[in-house]
């Protein structure tokens, strides 16, 4: 076929509209030739195919004429296929555009994406003749014009945050006020009765789980599962579609919608793997254009990949091209789709050479010194699963990290009483232990007791033992050291007091979430008692299991949880952006003092004693702020405090929280020096004035 393309330019990578055409630039150091392939608006029939005639700085490029946004393409890559080699090119495999902003078409699970006939021990070393393009959507050219009228960041400081983890889709599938064809998509998370209960509860951001495009598992389509999370991602730049069809315009107007009301995005992405899998796994993209640079292979057996991620795969971040590409992603969404952070997925991959994590790691240093990352929140799950991956506390300044501590010690605290105020006094006061250093301030601790990946927390306190058995696997995937507990009958019961108990626990584990130094996280649809059955990993559960029932919300644990940012947003003394140190706020006071039940400060010798399950702290960072006194009773009896000298109001108590009105300034003044605090409960006060 003749070649129409001029030359173009080898940057910037991807497909983009300059002057009277349509430049294509694709990254391969190790292809022989690359054949851009077009199709019609069905993305069914192939008409015309056209190499790139241009190898500039091992850039693939040309420019095609006369075209523009809505071209739909893919690519052919020729080469070695030399699996030994760590080489699987395969011309006979269409490949997604590693920097598609647009996907076309659904993907379908079929034979011809495996690079093998048939599967066999030693499979992967045979070639495949059978073209997958038929199965697979095609990358479409986008326009990038949007009017976002004036739109601005929220901007919101790190010791003002209060994140809120939410599934597109999820949480508004269900919703009974919004519109039935936007339910579940990005519009349906931009309708005023969605972004008017999170200004209600107080959120300042939602961390949407993974937009980026993806595919199911080809085993869950055989069994006619989905993955519901989205941690399998094929397409960095492009908008998951099945959370709303329209390409980028219909996320970006989601995203102006939640900037109106103060609201910022964190996107959850997924930069350590691929959908590709391991050597027996399809060829999609990355594999095919050049699987010795994506991908961290076996040093001695580069036919093999190693599985840092648990998924098969792990990109190398320590290649350039790679590095770049994800920097790249991260600029597109920052600037073009202007959202105000990222959560990083298994951060550690990303951070790995040849001498595992590096905290100078090719990514690290790139993301320091990005300006248009600058001022959004970056936070890292700082572990995976490879050698040497868990290193919680161990990123760089700048960053903020998922606190596994917190939500342990916090579950043994409240629901095993296995952890006394020796360890739960420095989960609450930040972490200092594991982020207090280099510059670093509070907010590097995420703190949160329950994420997508687990229970929920009316789950944790429902459910001793996992209940997986609609993934399919036989109970065995998901956790096992959960630290839950079912109170005294596995699952839902009538029993008042056992419901009693649970309801107070879980007020107990959100309070602990928000008054805690660090920055909060809660998990969308804790606020409602939101459960899955007892399933703690319901990554597949695309239904009514995972979907936010609103029409059998608990309202009176929402009022409870909104009584509690609006108290965090109102006391300067729970968000507070220093670290607590014991000594003067500069002020005259100290910033913290820890407290025994008797009303004085505890000793080296109370620290040091095990079996007591009760603690005070006050807090008074803010010279000018007013100070608080939180007590905390994991005991199974109540305990009679002795209050600090001075004149106290109690602003809320886990065990009676109808003795507030929501929007009231306080519960009662504390008339004797005494508070009798219920069993496993915690209540927060102001001091009004000084004896």
């Amino acid at each position: 076929m003749p070649n129409d393309l001029a030359p173009g330019l080898p940057w910037p990578l991807g497909a983009h509209r300059i002057d009277n055409g349509v430049n294509f630039a694709l990254f391969s150091a190790h292809a022989e030739r690359v054949e851009l392939c077009l199709f019609d608006e069905s993305g069914q029939t192939e008409i015309a195919r056209h190499d790139l005639p241009a190898y500039t700085d091992q850039v693939w490029h040309g420019l095609l004429p006369d075209a523009g946004p809505g071209l739909l393409y893919g690519y052919r890559v020729h080469g070695p296929f030399a699996p030994e080699q760590g080489h699987r090119f395969n011309p006979n495999k269409l490949l997604l555009d590693p920097y598609a902003r647009d996907l076309a078409g659904d993907f379908q699970w079929n034979d011809a994406h495996y690079g093998y006939p048939v599967k066999t021990e030693d499979a992967d070393l045979d070639f495949d003749e059978r073209d997958n393009a038929a199965f697979l959507p095609k990358c479409r050219v986008v326009d990038d014009n949007f009017n976002w009228q004036g739109d601005q960041r929220p901007a919101i400081a790190d010791a003002d945050s209060v994140i809120y983890e939410l599934h597109v889709k999820g949480f508004t599938q269900l919703h009974p006020d919004v519109p039935e064809d936007k339910r579940g998509t990005y519009a349906g998370l931009a309708e005023p009765v969605v972004i008017d209960y999170l200004k209600e509860l107080g959120v300042t951001a939602v961390e949407l789980l993974p937009v980026h495009y993806f595919v199911d598992e080809p085993e869950l389509a055989a069994r006619g599962l989905h993955n519901y999370w989205g941690y399998n991602s094929i397409g960095f730049f492009a908008p998951m579609d099945r959370y709303g069809a329209g390409g980028p315009a219909q996320f970006k107007t989601m995203v102006r919608a939640l900037h109106a009301a103060g609201i910022e995005v964190i996107l959850d992405v997924v930069y350590n793997h691929t959908a590709e899998g391991d050597q027996f796994g399809p060829t999609l993209s990355f594999r095919g254009i050049d699987n010795l640079s994506y991908y961290h292979l076996h040093p001695q057996e580069p036919r093999y990949y190693l599985n840092h991620s648990g998924c098969g795969n792990a990109l190398d971040a320590s290649h350039p091209r790679v590095t770049q590409m994800i920097m790249d992603s991260l600029r597109y969404w920052a600037s073009e789709m202007r959202v105000d952070g990222f959560r990083f997925d298994l951060a550690t991959t990303l951070t790995r050479g040849g001498r595992g994590f590096d905290a100078r790691a090719p990514f690290l240093n790139a993301v320091r010194q990005e300006p248009l990352l600058a001022g959004l929140k970056l936070i890292a799950e700082p572990w995976d699963v490879g050698m040497g991956g868990y290193q919680v506390g161990q990123f760089p300044p700048g960053w903020s990290e998922w606190n596994d501590q917190f939500r342990d010690t916090s579950r043994q605290f409240w629901l095993h009483q296995n952890a006394g105020p020796a360890e739960f006094a420095p989960v609450l006061a930040g972490s200092g232990d594991l982020f207090w250093h280099d510059g670093r301030a509070p907010q590097a601790s995420v703190n949160a007791v329950t994420t997508h990946d687990g229970y929920t927390l009316h789950d944790l306190v429902t459910y001793a033992d996992k209940h997986n058995d609609a993934n399919g696997h036989g109970n065995t995937d998901g956790h096992d050291h959960n630290l839950s507990i079912n109170a005294g009958v596995e699952g839902e019961t009538d029993d008042p007091q056992i419901n009693d108990l649970r309801s107070r626990l879980k007020r107990n584990l959100l309070a602990t979430i928000v008054f805690s130094l660090g920055m909060p996280m809660v998990l969308a649809g804790d606020e409602m008692g939101h459960s899955q059955g007892g399933n703690n990993n319901a990554y597949c559960q695309d239904n009514e299991t995972t979907w936010l029932d609103w029409s059998n919300a608990d309202t009176g644990l929402q009022a409870f949880t909104r009584r509690l940012i609006a108290l965090r947003r109102k006391h300067p003394a729970l968000r507070s952006a220093r670290w607590f140190t014991g000594d003067d706020n500069g002020g005259g006071a100290r910033d913290v003092i820890w407290y025994n039940r008797h009303g004085t400060e505890r000793t080296v010798d109370e620290w040091e004693t095990p079996g007591n399950q009760c603690l005070g702290m006050l807090l008074k960072p803010v010279p000018e702020a007013a100070t608080l006194l939180i007590l905390f009773n994991a005991e199974t009896d109540c305990v009679d405090y002795a209050m600090p000298n001075g004149r106290w109001i109690a602003l809320i108590d886990t065990a009676n929280p109808s003795a507030f009105e929501e929007n009231a300034d306080d519960v009662g003044t504390i008339e004797d020096q005494h508070y009798n605090l219920a069993a496993r409960s915690l209540a927060l006060f102001r001091l009004v004035a000084d004896n």
